[in-house]
Order: structure tokens, then sequence, then C-alpha cells
């Protein structure tokens, strides 16, 4: 009978899950002042050069521990078959971008609030993982009802529901998530860079 070992599976995501949970942690440990100066994003004058590394970095903190879990579950369940197939430096520009547009949008629609945590990359990994199926002409129905099942609820929720959750964040990663998809999967086949 053969030995189980385990496995260093997916690179990009572990290391994603593991540097969202020491953020966390370190958040934790430091009263949150690390989470406020590195790890979330708000507006911040153009001569601040950390307000271009947490456009970036905002992905990384989290509000607790039940934020972190919530969408490490997503991240660690969807994104090794998406590392997989589309391969890490791929799957790194997603994040990536995830990061950037919705720290932008949000700095400049909601410039007295902070941003923080991974639900964006979460959303864009839901509808990256509806596009696996994909063929050139042909739009899979999984996206279509993905998108309106997911999409449909945080464009309701941001009109109907007052809380702390960013929906916009949401609806963006998850149009960044159909775009990169789409992108990855048309004539140059899966595996194809961005």
């Amino acid at each position: 009978m053969q030995k189980l070992k385990i496995t260093f599976n997916s690179p990009l995501v572990l290391g994603f899950a593991l540097a969202c949970a020491a953020v966390t942690l370190l958040g934790a440990l430091t009263g949150e002042s690390s989470t406020a100066l590195l790890f979330s994003t708000h507006s911040a004058p153009f001569s601040d050069p950390l307000m271009y590394v947490r456009l970036f970095t905002h992905v990384l903190g989290h509000a607790g521990l039940a934020h972190l879990m919530g969408n490490m579950a997503y991240i660690l369940l969807l994104g090794p078959a998406l590392e997989e197939k589309y391969g890490w430096k791929n799957l790194l520009v997603v994040i990536l971008v995830t990061a950037l547009i919705t720290g932008l949008i949000h700095n400049l629609l909601f410039p007295r609030t902070i941003l923080l945590g991974a639900s964006g990359v979460v959303f864009a990994f839901i509808l990256l993982t509806s596009f696996t199926g994909f063929r050139e002409g042909e739009i899979p129905l999984t996206f279509i009802l993905v998108a309106l099942i997911y999409l449909g609820q945080q464009v309701w929720d941001a009109v109907t529901v007052r809380d702390n959750v960013s929906n916009l964040s949401h609806i963006l990663g998850g149009l960044i998530g159909g775009g990169a998809g789409y992108l990855l999967n048309r004539k140059r086949g899966a595996g194809s860079y961005l």
C-alpha cells in the first residue's frame, strides 16, 4: 500500500490564503493598526505612497476571523481548479486587477469608508469558474445562471440592505471574473495570458 502525502497543490491560492491569514493575525496582534495602515483602502492624497500599495493589499486584510473564513472557504474551494486550468500567472493577474479596480472605484465613490477583504476576488473566482466549459461562439448557461444569481443578489442587497458589505466590490469582482473567463477561453484557448 502506497503512503499518502500532503501536496502543496496550488501554490498561488495557498500562498494567497496564508497571506490573508497572516495579515488577519497581524491585525489582531496590533489592534488593527497594521490593517488600517497597510491592508485596507480609502481615499488618500496622491502624495501618500501607501495609497498605491493599499490599492492592491486591501484584499489581504479582513475584519476578523469570520470575515476571513467566509472568504477563504470560497478561495480554497474554487481557486485550485482555476489555478490548474488557467495557470498561476493568469490567476494572479485576475487577483491583481480585481484588487486595483475595486480599490480605485471604491475610493472614488466612497472616499470616507474603508474597504478590505477578498470578497471581490471571491466573486471573480465564482464567475471565472462558470466559464470553464466555454467554447468559441457559445455562452455557457451556467455562466448566465451564476451571473443572475450571484450578481443579481448583490444588486438587490445594495438597494435593500444597509450593512458593512461592499456589494459594489462583489459586482465588480464578478464582472472582472466573467471578463477574464471570456478572454482566457476565446480563440487562443485556455492557458493563454490575459
